[in-house]
């Protein structure tokens, strides 16, 4: 018990303290896994853990992962995917195994060595790409998209990938294994047992059991959940709940394991089958926290699974094939990318991402050497080039981020529209808020020029006869070309925050005559427009909660017009705390740390709730 606890803390201990500063710093969570886990390899050598097996039992959060994203994804979509799924996930697997295997054999590997080694590293972490992916928000993306069709191509490929390779064992290292499993004697006889539902059936019989226990998966999805759920939830116990989620994603994974199929695929099937349960938001909050920590600790178990004396010993043969791999995989997949019209950013996305080696990896490598595919001694060169290619990912994905992204906002898509019309109202950003205004305006007899850097909406707006200009609207020489040296008003609606609080700035400073009307996300992004000049800020949600609140008093009893009446008072109370407590924010201390602001809102607060509450008394009065 002591010693589970003492390896309990020494993960935690580490996650803890790692991950927020490389969050901080701007590297991601992966990476500070990852970072964590190199930390702490020397404590888990002096422990003497067997980190493989760790590794093993964390690989559970891919499992979760999957089943989570499955929730994501209705059987619809998933059948609208099926091109780039098929397509660009086969091509890439396809193309990327025989590149490597016309590299190994050059290198004088034989054939089947060279086959085994090429399936190996055309796979990809679905761990830390979805993982990144989504901290980053680029999964809904093309590229992300992209990535997530080739990914999950690559789950399946595992399977027949698992058939092949036995088949290309060698001889000499049969007889070697042969040889070194008789020395161990009769003692080990019977230790290492797995189960299985097909073992030793023939091709038929195991394929019939492989599509019933699919079946079986898709079947208890559709029929049983429900009902399961309905009974579970009478009980009223959070922890039942909790507890069935967990049972049926381990009874899954289990039953894919029997029959010999990914388990990670079993799960995802599940997901995609509950993706319209009325579970699945309960779903998705039981097994998530899980999922967080197991990944956690796979990450961590890769870091600290790199064999350091190796590494030492062939530092550049290692250093020089894991770059060679990156470099290879990025070639194919931004091919890849060209052939199925990934455009600008996106296409770039899908070519770093995807350009390392998998989680799979581990254990097709642990595979190939047990079936005496691929010798011992270049399988531990391998597993050092895919930890280290998993390593380096992270550092990819800020490449991403902070160098190659910038440069397409200004040129992605197409050029920037030629502006034909000349209003006096600018509106930048033709989404869920901009496209409302604008209908608003233009019911009342308004014109207004509207600019949007989506080139999708911007098509479908054209079906609709609406007339939108691509652009960027953060830039100035696109708003001196809209004619903004004439407009008397700007309404800023992009979703951006930190472009709207810096187009905010541009343009009080630059046309201060200009009235600028900005979109703030949230009560802190007022102060920041506030203190940029802004006076004209509206609040993205906060008519609507104010509405529903509204809702809320009549759902209660309240008569409507008393219903209004109190909404306005909060409303106008509201308003002017806001104004009163904007003097004590400094945009260069975090709001928690702010001590001055927490005494202003301390101040203000005792009499803001008691004025509002006299107020709400005095017209539920007159009722």
């Amino acid at each position: 018990m002591t010693d589970f606890l003492l390896l309990a803390f020494v993960f935690l201990f580490a996650g803890v303290f790692s991950v927020p500063i490389a969050t901080r710093l701007g590297l991601g969570s992966v990476l500070g896994y990852l970072i964590a886990g190199i930390l702490i390899s020397p404590v888990l050598a002096l422990l003497e853990v067997d980190v493989l097996s760790i590794q093993h039992f964390a690989e559970f959060g891919v499992v979760m992962m999957l089943f989570l994203v499955g929730l994501e994804l209705e059987p619809k979509r998933l059948w609208q995917m099926r091109a780039k799924l098929l397509g660009l996930g086969g091509a890439q697997v396809a193309g990327t195994a025989a590149i490597f295997m016309l590299v190994a054999m050059a290198l004088g590997q034989p054939w089947t060595v060279s086959l085994a080694i090429g399936l190996v590293l055309s796979l990809s972490s679905t761990a830390i790409v979805l993982q990144t992916l989504n901290e980053k928000a680029l999964m809904k993306s093309d590229g992300g998209q992209s990535s997530f069709s080739v990914l999950l191509f690559q789950d399946i490929a595992v399977i027949p990938m698992l058939a092949l390779i036995p088949l290309l064992a060698l001889p000499e290292l049969m007889e070697i294994q042969h040889s070194v499993a008789a020395s161990h004697g009769a003692d080990d006889a019977g230790h290492g047992l797995t189960l299985s539902l097909v073992e030793g059936l023939n091709g038929w019989q195991t394929t019939l059991v492989t599509v019933a226990a699919v079946a079986i998966v898709i079947a208890a999805g559709s029929y049983l959940t429900r009902p399961l759920f309905r009974f579970i939830a009478s009980s009223q116990l959070r922890e039942l709940f909790t507890a069935t989620a967990l049972l049926m994603v381990v009874g899954i994974a289990l039953l894919m394991s029997l029959v010999g199929l990914s388990p990670a695929l079993g799960t995802f099937l599940a997901g995609v089958v509950l993706a319209n349960s009325e579970y699945r938001h309960e779903l998705e909050s039981d097994i998530d926290p899980f999922k967080g920590l197991l990944l956690g600790v796979f990450f961590m178990s890769v870091g600290a699974g790199i064999n350091f004396g190796l590494l030492a010993d062939n530092l550049a043969v290692i250093a020089a094939l894991t770059l060679g791999l990156m470099i290879v995989k990025a070639a194919v997949l931004y091919v890849l990318a060209l052939v199925f019209k990934l455009r600008g950013a996106d296409r770039w996305l899908f070519a770093l991402g995807l350009a390392q080696a998998g989680e799979f990896g581990f254990v097709l490598l642990s595979f190939t050497v047990a079936n005496s595919v691929i010798p011992a001694a270049v399988a531990d060169q391998l597993l050092l080039v895919v930890a280290l290619s998993m390593l380096l990912t992270p550092a990819l994905f800020i490449l991403y981020d902070r160098v190659i992204a910038p440069k397409f906002i200004e040129t992605e898509g197409r050029e920037a529209d030629t502006f034909e019309e000349d209003n006096h109202i600018i509106i930048a950003g033709h989404g869920r808020i901009g496209g409302l205004v604008r209908r608003m305006l233009a019911a009342a007899g308004f014109s207004s020029t509207v600019i949007d850097f989506n080139s999708r909406r911007i098509d479908i707006m054209g079906r609709f006869g609406l007339k939108t200009y691509y652009g960027d609207a953060t830039r100035p020489d696109l708003l001196h070309a809209a004619g903004i040296a004439n407009a008397k008003l700007l309404i800023i609606a992009i979703d951006d925050r930190e472009q709207i609080t810096q187009l905010t700035k541009y343009l009080i400073q630059t046309y201060p005559k200009l009235h600028v009307m900005a979109r703030a996300v949230d009560r802190d992004h007022v102060y920041d427009l506030y203190l940029a000049g802004c006076r004209d800020i509206i609040r993205e949600t906060y008519d609507s909660s104010i509405r529903m609140g509204r809702s809320a008093y009549e759902a209660l009893g309240i008569k409507k017009e008393h219903a209004q009446a109190m909404a306005s008072a909060y409303d106008r109370v509201d308003r002017a705390t806001l104004v009163e407590v904007a003097t004590a924010y400094d945009p260069n201390i975090p709001l928690a740390e702010n001590q001055a602001y927490i005494d202003k809102v301390r101040a203000v607060m005792e009499p803001w709730q008691a004025t509002l509450k006299q107020e709400m008394e005095d017209i539920r009065r007159s009722e």
